[in-house]
């Protein structure tokens, strides 16, 4: 098993503190791709709506979360132990599984079998939608 990401947190407000700090970099990002892509003062100002910079925010948030990657004789051994509920997707005849497990006794999990980065993105943007989008 090995574990890959930054964020993971014990309370809800320790990730509301996270999701926080991310901000002045959300809108770094999106500043900065804006002048990338040329965008004239006024493009900008018509385009770049808050609602684009808390995309990247809740983005960037999600690409941080820390992800456990397993066999499934690990994510098991895991389960076993954790106190709370697992929301599982995928299918149970699969070799690996990523998993992350939030502040309020819930977690994600997800199986995959080759694709190792697009199983922890997903797992990333369900864990966001299903544990964090209302926590922060």
């Amino acid at each position: 098993m090995k574990t890959v990401g930054t964020f993971s947190f014990e309370t809800a407000a320790e990730a509301q503190d996270a999701y926080e700090s991310v901000g002045p970099a959300a809108q770094t990002v999106v500043r900065e791709v804006a002048k990338a892509m040329e965008f004239e003062h006024e493009e900008y100002d018509e385009r770049v709506t808050g609602d684009v910079v808390e995309t990247a925010r809740d983005a960037l948030f999600a690409s941080l979360l820390e992800v456990r990657v397993g066999s499934r004789k690990a994510y098991d051994e895991w389960v076993a132990d954790y106190d709370g509920d697992v929301m599982m997707v995928g299918h149970e005849n699969v070799d690996n599984v990523v998993w992350h497990a939030g502040p309020e006794g819930e977690a994600v999990a997800a199986t995959f079998q080759n694709e190792e980065d697009a199983a922890i993105a997903t797992l990333r943007r369900q864990a966001f939608g299903r544990l964090y989008r209302e926590l922060v």
